[in-house]
C-alpha cells in the first residue's frame, strides 16, 4: 500500500526549463502571458526564468524584464534558476521569492555542462545559497543527474548522499533530487529518497522527474511514498532538455497537468483544479504554437469524460 500524504506541492517549471529547451525564441510578451496564465490556474510555485549567461541560454536573455512585468499572485512562490554566484547576484533585484541552485553528481556531466569539478560546484552552490540568504530570499538546491547518467551509468547512492551532506553542512536544507536523464527506476528512486529522509531528517526533499524511459509516474509515486514533499512538472510537457550529443536530449519533463490530475484523483491535494490545469495547458500550447504532450490535454479530465459519456450514452460503434 502506498504511503501517500494529504497534500503535495506541484512546482511548475515550464517558463524556465520548458522554454529554454525550445528550438525557437519565445517573445517576452508571450512569456509573460504564459506565466500570468499559470498564476491564474493557481500553481503554488512557478519557475519563471533563469539567470544564466545570455550566450549560454539565449532563450532566457529577457529574465529581468519577465520578472518585472509578470502579475504576482498572492500565495504563489515565484522563483528563478541561478547556476552560479554571478547569476545569483544578477537575480537579487528581480523581487523573486526563491532561487534555485543547480549542481550535478555525475562529474562527467558536470564537466560537460558547467565546466567545473564536483568540489568547485559544491562550493559555488553553497555561496549561491549564502548570497540569497543574506538578501532574505528563499533557496532550494537541485541535485542533478543524481541517480543515472548516460556517461557513467548508475550513480552510487553513497556519492549522492555525500554531496547532500556537504551542502547541508553549508546551510542548505531544501533539495530537489533530479532524475535528469529519466532512466532511473522506481526501486532506485524510492531507496534514495528513503535514505535521504532518514539520514537528513531536518531537510526537505522534492523530485525533478524526467520521463525518457516512460517510468516517470511510477518514479514519482516511489519518491512520494518515500517522503518527497514537492514534485516538479512542466506545462504541456515541454522541455527537460539535457546536455547530450544525441536527439534524446530533447525529451524530458512530465506534463504538470497530468501530475495534478493523478494526485487529485488519489485524494492528494495539490491546490490546483485539474480542469483548470488542463485549460491552462491548452491555452499555453496555442500561445506557443505547439502541441501539448500530456494525456490530459488530449483525452480530457475525468470530469470531461463523464460529461461526454452522459451526453452520448449510446455507443456509436458497438463491438
Amino acid at each position: 500500500m502506498l504511503n501517500l500524504p494529504d497534500q503535495i506541492t506541484i512546482s511548475e517549471v515550464g517558463p524556465r526549463d520548458g522554454l529554454q529547451s525550445l528550438d525557437k525564441w519565445v517573445d517576452t510578451d508571450t512569456k509573460i502571458a504564459m506565466i500570468d496564465r499559470l498564476s491564474r490556474a493557481g500553481f503554488p510555485v512557478i519557475e519563471v526564468t533563469g539567470f544564466a549567461r545570455n550566450t549560454v541560454i539565449p532563450n532566457l536573455k529577457d529574465a529581468e524584464e519577465v520578472c518585472a512585468r509578470i502579475e504576482r499572485r498572492p500565495g504563489t512562490v515565484y522563483r528563478a534558476l541561478v547556476p552560479n554566484v554571478r547569476g545569483t547576484e544578477r537575480a537579487l533585484g528581480s523581487k523573486l521569492d526563491e532561487l534555485l541552485g543547480l549542481i550535478t553528481v555525475s562529474e562527467t556531466y558536470l564537466r560537460k555542462n558547467q565546466n567545473m569539478s564536483l568540489p568547485q560546484a559544491i562550493e559555488q552552490g553553497i555561496e549561491c545559497f549564502r548570497t540569497a540568504d543574506r538578501a532574505g530570499i528563499g533557496f532550494v538546491m537541485a541535485i542533478g543527474v543524481a541517480m543515472w547518467c548516460a556517461y557513467e551509468g548508475p550513480i552510487p547512492q553513497d556519492k549522492t548522499m555525500a554531496v547532500l551532506r556537504q551542502l547541508r553542512e553549508g546551510g542548505i536544507r531544501r533539495f530537489y533530487l533530479a532524475g535528469s536523464m529519466g532512466m532511473e527506476d522506481p526501486a532506485q528512486v524510492g531507496a534514495l529518497f528513503r535514505r535521504a529522509a532518514q539520514e537528513l531528517p531536518d531537510c526537505e526533499f522534492g523530485y525533478h522527474v524526467h520521463n525518457l524511459s516512460g517510468w516517470g509516474t511510477a518514479n514519482v509515486l516511489a519518491a512520494v511514498d518515500a517522503g518527497a514533499s514537492f514534485i516538479e512538472g512542466s506545462i504541456c510537457g515541454i522541455g527537460g532538455g539535457i546536455a547530450m550529443p544525441t536527439s534524446v536530449a530533447s525529451v524530458g519533463n512530465l506534463p504538470t497537468e497530468d501530475l495534478v490530475g493523478m494526485f487529485e484523483a488519489m485524494g492528494v491535494r495539490t491546490g490546483v483544479d485539474p480542469g483548470e490545469a488542463v485549460a491552462a495547458s491548452r491555452e499555453i500550447a496555442a500561445m506557443l504554437g505547439i502541441e501539448a504532450r500530456s494525456h490530459a490535454a488530449h483525452v480530457g479530465t475525468r470530469t470531461e469524460l463523464l460529461e461526454q459519456g452522459r451526453a452520448h450514452p449510446r455507443n456509436p460503434h458497438p463491438a
